[in-house]
Order: structure tokens, then C-alpha cells, then sequence
């Protein structure tokens, strides 16, 4: 929970307390003006709720773009060494070939 999202709970809250406040002594402009606290705590936790979502999101994709880093690391990786293991392999025979091809 960020900090948009706990003081929205808190406005809520008040607005909420302010609105009763002014229903039970008669007085309107404090049930109104509750209500418009409530509406503005409504506000900002809905913006703290955006950021919380935003930043899991960012996250998210960090950790899938470097799984697909390590993923294609290994796979180049071992291309590299599928590579060098052919090459090695056609300079031994070239090496045995040439060996076989000298005179005692």
C-alpha cells in the first residue's frame, strides 16, 4: 500500500465522519463538505491504486525481459559451443587426414 492510497483511506474516512457529523446537527455545509472529502480520498486512492498497478507492471515485465536475456544468452551460448565443437572436430580429421598421408 503507498502513501496516495493510505491518505485517500484517511480523507474517506473523515469525509465520511463530517458528512454524519453535519447530518445529525442539521448542518449541510458539513455533510457537504464531507462529501466532497470523501470524494477527493476516493480520488487519490484510486490514483495510488494506479501507481501500485503501473509499478507491478514495470516489474513484471522486467523480470520476463531478463528471463528472455538469460534464455537467449544460454541459447547463443551453446550455439557457440556446438560451433566450436564441429570445427574442432573437422580440424582433427584434417589433422588425421594429414598424418595418414605422410611417409613413414
Amino acid at each position: 500500500m503507498n502513501r496516495d492510497q493510505i491518505s485517500g483511506k484517511i480523507d474517506q474516512a473523515t469525509g465520511k465522519v463530517k458528512e454524519k457529523v453535519g447530518e445529525a446537527t442539521g448542518n449541510q455545509n458539513l455533510a457537504n463538505r464531507g462529501v466532497a472529502e470523501q470524494m477527493k480520498g476516493a480520488a487519490k486512492e484510486t490514483w495510488g491504486d494506479l501507481k501500485e498497478a503501473a509499478h507491478e507492471t514495470a516489474h513484471d515485465h522486467r523480470r520476463e525481459a531478463e528471463a528472455q536475456a538469460n534464455e537467449t544468452r544460454s541459447k547463443v551460448s551453446g550455439a557457440v559451443q556446438d560451433i566450436k565443437q564441429r570445427v574442432q572436430g573437422k580440424i582433427d580429421e584434417h589433422k588425421e587426414a594429414h598424418r595418414e598421408r605422410r611417409p613413414a
